[in-house]
């Protein structure tokens, strides 16, 4: 299985708290932070909720 590298582009403050614990989930708590992630279906609802705050690369 493929994995893929998400970093946290945006700050989140001002988000809905709902898409806060969607970065947390990922292991985002801070601009700047990358976290490797498998690429799934669970994985890829997670980035579509926030795609306007984060970066997703293939690892």
């Amino acid at each position: 299985m493929a994995n893929i590298t998400v970093t946290l582009k945006k700050s989140l403050i001002g988000s809905k708290k709902d898409q806060i614990a969607t970065a947390h989930a990922l292991g985002l708590k801070k601009i700047g932070d990358k976290a490797v992630q498998p690429d799934n279906p669970q994985t890829q609802g997670k980035i579509r909720k926030i795609s306007h705050l984060i970066e997703v690369t293939k690892a």
